[in-house]
């Protein structure tokens, strides 16, 4: 892997793009990262463009919204569809709802699993918020074990959006039903309204999620457990605070905060 950033080199976007996935093709191949998102559709059609060798994987995390699993399962069979150790139900009974800063969702179903040992190709953009836009193009993740290569990183949004229409590719339903950015359900990062919207459209999903963390705040409640969570009187409030992001949570340390290698696209 080279130490320096590559410099960037072409009459656009793709062609960069393309020269990137070329530069740092390891001899394996890449581990493709596609989550069914748009950024992971523009991902994924570059590669095949580019030639290089990889193989394709989604990380189930069981909370997807419907209609981006039948997406992926429909337009693109060919793609690996990797199962966690541990689920998001399982997830929640023993570590209780994820927050911003102790997201340990990101880590149990994405993260841990996904191309250990690999060099990633991922659709991460600079312009999804402050943090990524301090990234590399190219780095190195120890924490994980792997080598992400960004080959999108610089897109904008208008970019990735001019690339899927003009090239004819299929995407999500949702996004044509004023989703912008579409991931797990129940996520930490949503605004209040697009909980609320999300908890209308797919409210089976968050009952079930409600029902398991029920479940996580009572059994500490009977052990005598200490934590943020035990500072509600009852799993009401919790839960509500929850959905609605109204109070202020503790902040943890800098590698608990890191941000998903996958984010939602």
């Amino acid at each position: 892997m080279a130490a320096s950033q590559p410099v960037l080199i072409g009459p656009n976007v793709v062609t960069r793009s393309i020269a990137i996935m070329r530069e740092f093709e390891p001899p394996e191949g890449y581990y493709l990262a596609f989550s069914g998102g748009k950024d992971s559709t523009v991902l994924l059609e570059l590669a095949k463009r580019a030639g290089v060798k990889f193989d394709a994987h989604y990380s189930v995390t069981g909370i997807d919204p419907p209609e981006l699993v039948r997406f992926i399962r429909e337009q693109h069979p060919e793609v690996h569809w990797e199962r966690p150790r541990e689920t998001w139900w399982r997830g929640l009974l023993v570590h209780g709802l994820p927050m911003r800063t102790v997201r340990w969702c990101c880590r149990s179903l994405k993260e841990e699993h996904g191309g250990r040992g690999r060099r990633l190709l991922t659709g991460i953009r600079a312009a999804e918020s402050a943090k990524r836009s301090r990234y590399g193009m190219v780095r190195h993740c120890a924490r994980f074990g792997k080598y992400l290569v960004s080959p999108i990183l610089a897109w904008t949004d208008a970019e990735v959006w001019d690339f899927i229409r003009s090239e004819g590719l299929p995407y999500c339903e949702l996004y044509d039903q004023g989703w912008k950015r579409i991931g797990c359900v129940p996520c930490p990062f949503e605004s209040p309204a697009n909980t609320r919207r999300s908890l209308q459209r797919w409210p089976r999903i968050f009952a079930a999620t409600e029902k398991q963390a029920r479940k996580y705040w009572e059994k500490r409640k009977a052990d005598g457990g200490s934590g943020p969570d035990q500072r509600f009187a009852t799993f009401e409030d919790w839960w509500n605070w929850w959905l609605a992001r109204r109070l202020p949570w503790p902040s943890m340390d800098d590698e608990q905060s890191q941000p998903s290698l996958f984010g939602p696209d």
